[in-house]
């Protein structure tokens, strides 16, 4: 497997705004591997001084959209991942794999709405959305993770996977496929799939009634994904076929998996009553592999809610959620 390996360790904020950054101008290594023909972008972070000591992996799914990894402006670099990993890195290397055929590093004055990479007609990029799918990911992860597990500070005595949003699912299936995953952290995911946290959140909007009918007309949309499921036509953003492989129930490759599991979701979020039927029918089934850790109050991405519904983005808890995966890890 043909491979480039750079290795330069720097930490910075923006020092000379306009010069090409790289991702080791803010501490990462940055590694490229071939799949299936594709060049893939990997970032790996590492406590400063301990980039050499054999450690763990720990591989970090990240969720929708063609964003590049590092997004950065005069201010500085947006973050690469949604928490702080110094706690993880503390016994882990951590490793996230950029979005196909989507730049690795962008000013966020070229970016679009969500930070998202379009190409020069506004839409996503056709090699993304060819690529965009639950199964290219899960395969090409896989082959990341045998490529990293040769690299001699890599140690192979466990090896953790974890996801939040979309990135859950990739985690999941990949756990299910890939044996060799040993723990695995389900953060902010829909165990019944993608297409039920869509209905859910269209059932939820206040002007949802028998003239809109935004829940009935997310299951006439999903009825059509299904009539159609290998269309690959992305002018509305994800293809049929990448909305058909996200709806499947991922509850099935979690309830098979004997690793110990972490499950963690805000109970505010569209997708908890899914993860709340998931923890009682673990009880009733009397499984004694999982986790399951709540975020009183929080929605999809941890921030409490405002008396109005919306999220109170001053009250920051991602890394109070990195800091209990790491007491979780320290303990299974």
């Amino acid at each position: 497997m043909k491979t480039i390996l750079t290795i330069i360790f720097l930490l910075s904020t923006i020092s000379s705004f306009g010069q090409n950054k790289k991702p080791e101008d803010y501490g990462f290594r940055h590694l490229q591997t071939i799949y299936k023909g594709d060049t893939i972008d990997i970032l790996i972070k590492s406590k400063k001084g301990e980039e050499q000591k054999a450690k763990p992996l720990l591989l970090f799914c990240q969720g929708s959209l063609p964003q590049p990894l590092i997004k950065f402006d005069e201010q500085g670099i947006y973050g690469v991942f949604p928490f702080n990993p110094d706690s993880l890195t503390i016994d882990y290397h951590i490793a996230i794999v950029s979005k196909p055929f989507i730049p690795l590093i962008r000013e966020k004055k070229l970016l679009g709405k969500n930070f998202t990479f379009t190409d020069s007609t506004g839409n996503y990029p056709k090699k993304y959305s060819e690529r965009n799918l639950l199964d290219y990911y899960v395969s090409r992860n896989v082959e990341v993770i045998k490529f990293l597990q040769k690299q001699t500070w890599i140690s192979k005595n466990r090896l953790v996977v974890a996801g939040h949003s979309e990135g859950s699912t990739i985690a999941a299936k990949l756990a299910f496929l890939f044996t060799k995953v040993t723990h695995l952290i389900y953060s902010g995911g829909n165990p019944m799939g993608r297409i039920m946290s869509v209905i859910g959140q269209n059932r939820a909007i206040e002007t949802d009634t028998d003239s809109t009918k935004y829940g009935e007309e997310s299951i006439k949309y999903w009825k059509s994904i299904v009539g159609n499921k290998t269309d690959m036509n992305a002018s509305n953003g994800d293809t049929n076929r990448a909305t058909y492989e996200f709806s499947n129930p991922p509850l099935d490759y979690l309830e098979n998996l004997k690793i110990p599991i972490l499950i963690c979701y805000g109970t505010k979020d569209w997708s908890a009553p899914f993860n709340d039927y998931l923890r009682v029918d673990v009880i009733r089934k009397e499984k004694d592999n999982f986790t399951f850790k709540t975020y009183i109050g929080t929605d999809h991405n941890y921030f409490p809610l405002l008396p109005d519904g919306k999220p109170n983005f001053e009250i920051f808890n991602w890394d109070k959620v990195a800091n209990d995966w790491q007491k979780w890890l320290k303990h299974n």
